[in-house]
């Protein structure tokens, strides 16, 4: 597929407006979307799994095709499922069906070939080599290096569920001539939803429905968000102004505290127009930098960032763990380790470690060493309980418990990121 990116990249380079990209959904290049899927992933409405699919990888591939070209290939409902949010309220996600997901690949490719070049680089969430630990760096030297003074908290209420369908399709078919290409994507936005058993018309009118959410919401934030905050930067401030953005969470900061209130109420109009709505309760304006030395902190990513100083007295940012980050993961081990208690301690530990190595590689940044800490000694105690349950006798003491951990060893917390930050 990186040979028809770059052609495609050629073609945006030239011309306002692509045309011919339905010709890239071809026989190569869905079959390497079928390739990079994951296994074991929730299946679909239709219940096929990828090992499943690819039995008949080569007829399913061309039966495929001969639908696309007909146009008689309709996606499947989704798959309604819904996990906890850190607020105690469940978040909605869609299932797609095995081969919407192959399609879905394709077309992200695509996409992403056409607004990689469009997308202004304070935009981090969901674009090739760019990550939640790149948005924070460029957090901090904005603050350290910047004339920063007051920080924009800004909280979207359910951007992905309020996606208005008709402003997603103009804002593709500014830059997309391919008309073909557009209704493919109408047919993925306007799908059903299976839901207990049913098919409703959920999400027909909004939301991104089940094309690739990290490819149409970055596309609808471009043009809502990022491209407008460049405009009126330029024509309505005088200050030193920056924004940081990793999908629909993001961060504006700001010289003067005036224009922050300023830029706030025209976030408010701007947003309104889109059909999305700024959420007063978690959005705030706060002092924050070198400058104002605030013990006020702000949440970002999983982080809460605070004004601190480095072991030579200079000032510094600094990043732990947030406290509704930090219960949710707490929360969802102890239901895994509950999960797993009949397993052998052997077996818990080695599947465990995994999930803690992965947690102190994106939270393992400087400073939160004690953030880390605090979940290891709580992963410590859950585990010793979770397997001391089994039985209802006092059998793991804590002794025995000690020596079981010298041989089958618990993953340490480690810093990944340091001279970065």
């Amino acid at each position: 597929m990186e040979k028809e990116k770059a052609e495609i990249a050629n073609l945006v380079a030239r011309y306002d407006r692509v045309q011919s990209l339905m010709k890239y959904v071809n026989n190569d290049t869905l079959k390497e979307s079928y390739k990079k899927q994951p296994k074991g992933k929730a299946v679909g409405v239709d219940g096929v799994t990828k090992e499943q699919y690819g039995e008949n990888i080569d007829e399913n591939i061309e039966n495929l095709l001969i639908r696309m070209k007909k146009f008689s290939y309709r996606p499947y409902p989704v798959c309604r499922a819904f996990i906890p949010k850190g607020n105690g309220k469940m978040r909605g996600l869609g299932i797609p069906s095995f081969e919407d997901k192959v399609v879905q690949g394709v077309f992200k490719e695509i996409l992403e070939a056409i607004y990689e070049p469009k997308f202004k680089d304070f935009s981090f969430g969901f674009r090739p080599n760019r990550s939640c630990h790149d948005a924070i760096q460029r957090v901090n030297k904005h603050i350290m290096a910047n004339k920063v003074n007051y920080i924009l908290d800004a909280d979207i209420k359910g951007f992905f569920d309020n996606i208005d369908h008709d402003w997603m399709i103009n804002f593709l078919e500014h830059d997309i001539a391919d008309k073909n290409f557009i209704r493919y994507i109408k047919r993925f936005l306007i799908g059903g939803v299976m839901e207990d058993g049913k098919t409703t018309g959920y999400r027909f009118r909004k939301s991104t429905g089940r094309i690739n959410i990290t490819s149409t919401g970055n596309v609808y934030l471009h043009y809502v968000l990022d491209t407008w905050f460049d405009y009126v930067k330029k024509r309505e401030f005088r200050g030193e102004m920056y924004m940081v953005r990793y999908a629909d969470d993001f961060v504006c900061l700001f010289q003067y505290e005036n224009e922050a209130q300023k830029f706030y109420q025209l976030l408010i109009e701007r947003l309104k127009k889109f059909g999305l709505e700024i959420a007063e309760d978690k959005s705030r304006i706060l002092p924050f930098g070198r400058y104002k030395g605030t013990k006020e902190s702000f949440d970002f990513l999983g982080f809460t960032h605070y004004n601190a100083k480095s072991h030579w007295g200079k000032y510094c940012v600094l990043h732990r763990t947030s406290k509704k980050k930090l219960k949710m993961k707490r929360e969802a081990i102890k239901r895994w380790l509950w999960e797993h208690m009949h397993e052998s301690i052997k077996d818990t530990i080695e599947a465990l470690n995994v999930r803690l190595t992965g947690h102190y590689r994106y939270y393992g940044i400087y400073g939160n060493y004690v953030g880390l800490l605090k979940f290891y000694k709580y992963v410590l105690v859950e585990l010793r309980k979770s397997k001391r349950r089994r039985d209802q006798t006092n059998w793991l003491t804590w002794n025995k418990y000690i020596n079981i951990l010298k041989i089958h060893l618990l993953e340490c917390p480690k810093i990944y990121l340091n001279s970065a930050y």
